[in-house]
């Protein structure tokens, strides 16, 4: 090892992966970088399946890799937590059992942290790899472009990501303008980590997103790196998509309460582009989106009810404003799934709009699901 090389740690917490962790570390050993300068940190939180026996069988033939085990781990963060306490990396990238990243992974990220030492974190592109051609939830997902970060923030292109405002909106901390850069694409300077006091939160979701706010808010430097692009197996059943979009919508209302100091509700009018919004006084914070998701669904509620004014003897207006009511329900309903015509196989089209549906209902449902506890109205956009 020379002095020019970077001694890293690629740390990856893992339960329950035994699907897809071999074809992870297939990826992970197929990446340009000497073997003697890395360290394999795999964080099991309590794995009942195969996972730690491959894992032990794939360190006896490559000893890199450290296992720590962790049993009853209360979430992904405190697994992540835990393996920076043995890591002895200078860079820290993280990734999860579930990626593939490419050749260049680490060298196109190196490259961007010697370029600023400013630079606390470096992020790249996230695709989706299919395990199944023939499964219909990857289809969809490859489709959405689930978890890739350009479209998330308007097609950005490689560079660094604007400053973390002030005094920020909710939108900026859990809205399209939360600049942040997922765990299974990301890497962080140790010794901006360390300098920031920054670590996972040990909640059971939202952890990659703090982790980001916690760097930024103090001015630290994160720049966006497409090209160190990580293939991503996602969830192979709709039921376990749901559910993720769940603890998606789920995380915001502690970031809002963590990094939004004043109280009053944005409302986000998705129908612009970029998306506009305005501050409602209120005496509680949070956002509101209005896009084709939500607005379908209030002129089919006024609708429903034009019909009914009408079916016991309406006036002319009623039967006017019914019929304009139902046109914009219809034109609403198309705008949110005209993407779905893209897709093939055509003939699963309805199969498409029920997944697009269902998972931007969970998201929904999961930013609504702690209103009680935290006081924090969150109604999530429209896909």
């Amino acid at each position: 090892m020379t002095s020019q090389i970077s001694f890293i740690s690629i740390i990856i917490p893992v339960k329950n992966f035994e699907r897809t962790i071999e074809k992870t570390f297939e990826y992970l050993l197929g990446l340009d970088y000497p073997r003697d300068s890395w360290e394999w940190i795999i964080a099991d939180g309590g794995s009942t399946d195969k996972t730690i026996e491959i894992i032990k069988n794939w360190r006896k033939i490559y000893p890199f890799i450290k296992l720590v085990e962790i049993p009853n781990c209360p979430s992904p963060g405190f697994a992540r937590n835990k393996a920076l306490e043995v890591a002895k990396g200078e860079f820290l990238f993280f990734t999860d059992a579930d990626c593939a990243p490419c050749n260049d992974w680490i060298k196109e990220m190196l490259k961007h942290f010697k370029k600023d030492p400013q630079i606390a974190a470096v992020g790249g592109e996230v695709f989706t790899l299919k395990v199944d051609p023939n499964n219909l939830v990857e289809a969809w997902c490859q489709h959405f472009r689930f978890n890739m970060v350009s479209p998330r923030y308007g097609f950005i292109k490689e560079g660094y990501y604007p400053d973390f405002p002030e005094d920020p909106r909710p939108s900026d901390v859990a809205g399209h303008k939360a600049y942040f850069f997922g765990t299974c694409n990301v890497a962080y300077r140790r010794s901006a980590m360390q300098g920031a006091g920054a670590k996972f939160w040990e909640r059971p979701t939202g952890e990659d997103m703090n982790l980001s706010y916690e760097h930024r808010s103090k001015g630290r430097k994160f720049y966006f790196a497409p090209q160190a692009k990580v293939d991503h197996m996602h969830r192979a059943d709709l039921k376990s998509l749901r559910k993720v979009w769940v603890t998606y919508g789920q995380a915001h209302l502690p970031l809002i309460e963590k990094y939004v100091k004043k109280n009053g509700l944005e409302i986000i009018l998705q129908s612009f582009n970029p998306p506009r919004s305005f501050i409602l006084p209120a005496p509680i914070k949070g956002f509101i989106y209005l896009g084709n998701f939500h607005l379908m669904h209030v002129f089919a509620f006024l609708s429903i009810l034009g019909l009914i004014f009408n079916f016991i003897g309406a006036s002319l207006f009623w039967k006017i404003a019914t019929f304009i009511l139902a046109a914009l329900t219809l034109y609403f309903l198309y705008q949110y799934v005209k993407w779905n015509f893209g897709m093939e196989p055509k003939s699963k089209f309805f199969t498409w709009c029920k997944m697009k549906y269902l998972t931007n209902l969970s998201f929904i449902q999961g930013g609504l699901k702690d209103f009680k506890k935290y006081k924090i109205l969150c109604i999530e956009p429209s896909f």
